[in-house]
């Protein structure tokens, strides 16, 4: 059996591109499922499967990162990993796609683990937003003119909070034009609409000059996108062409995602690669180690299971070097 995926709730378990892909194991919050019944659960996708592989993203509530904890130390095993991704809620669903995706695929458990790391950095995830009044600087930055045009009930934002953070103010009927794919072209004035070119690098329009589309990926992706509390159809209807994705698909609003972008106002959207054969070949391109400390297979420099780093750590540098005299 291929290797469990985990999320922590249902509407971050996006449909399978096909009938290959196996669906999401969910690990129910403490609300939901008792001490016990998670105990039966996890002991149950263990033995059917091998190995367990959860996504906790940095969002979740504490009480269910500790459950989650809680729950693999009480086994006592090392075949489940706990992966922190810092992603928005869609582009946390989009990841664990993929992921159901190459489970099936002949990379051992600890590849696949430590495959998400990879992944991540290949999904374009942000959010159509009427306010950015409440959201968080670290995430993306907000200069104090876009909080003060925030208020407005017009106002719509472009925000791109991963892979690179952007924000740009678009006109009141979420219209920037132009291409946001590939090279770099300088929009014109702005005169009452919006009208936009190619993003040069910028994190985000300046006060009085005409938006800049998010960059977007310069490889094949789909786009999957949910409405909140905001009726737009820019994200389909105008980025989607922008960054010539593949596809577009529409999915219900994650739960959390509200909170995460700190207004029910939004449309979220996330973009990554869709094709099997892409993602396998992208993870199966990457040299392959053995973790030091538990012994599985990985990809880069961190196993996923025990967390353990490819290589160890400098000695203290305050432990006195050996100078091989013997001590008096």
């Amino acid at each position: 059996m291929p290797t469990a995926i985990a999320v922590t709730s249902d509407d971050l378990v996006l449909p399978a591109p096909d009938r290959h892909t196996p669906g999401a194991a969910l690990m129910h919050p403490p609300e939901q499922h008792d001490l016990e019944s998670a105990l039966a659960g996890t002991s149950a996708l263990l033995e059917r499967h091998g190995h367990l592989v959860a996504l906790v993203p940095p969002w979740l509530p504490r009480s269910t990162v500790q459950r989650l904890h809680t729950v693999r130390a009480i086994l006592e095993t090392d075949r489940i990993a706990l992966l922190d991704i810092d992603l928005p809620p869609l582009g946390t669903a989009l990841l664990a796609r993929q992921l159901r995706q190459l489970s099936v695929c002949d990379f051992s458990p600890g590849i696949i683990a430590s495959a998400a790391r990879l992944l991540s950095h290949y999904i374009y995830a942000g959010a159509l937003l009427g306010s950015v009044a409440k959201l968080d600087r670290v995430r993306v930055p907000v200069g104090l003119g876009s909080h003060a045009r925030s208020w407005s009930p017009s106002a719509q934002f472009a925000v791109l909070a991963h892979p690179t953070p952007h924000l740009a103010k678009l006109g009141a009927s979420g219209g920037g034009r132009g291409g946001a794919h590939g090279g770099s072209q300088r929009a014109g004035s702005q005169h009452g609409g919006s009208r936009s070119g190619s993003p040069g690098g910028s994190r985000g329009s300046s006060y009085g000059a005409a938006p800049v589309l998010p960059a977007g990926p310069d490889f094949a992706t789909h786009l999957t996108f949910a409405r909140g509390q905001l009726a737009s159809d820019w994200v389909a209807a105008e980025l989607g062409p922008a960054w010539q994705v593949q596809g577009v698909m529409e999915n219900p609003l994650p739960a959390a995602s509200p909170a995460w972008w700190g207004t029910p106002k939004l449309v979220e959207f996330a973009a990554g690669i869709p094709d099997l054969s892409v993602l396998y070949q992208l993870v199966a391109s990457v040299r392959r180690e053995q973790c030091r400390w538990c012994g599985l297979e990985l990809i880069g420099d961190r196993c996923g299971f025990c967390a353990a780093p490819l290589t160890a750590p400098p000695p203290s540098a305050a432990t006195p070097a050996n100078t091989g005299r013997s001590r008096p």
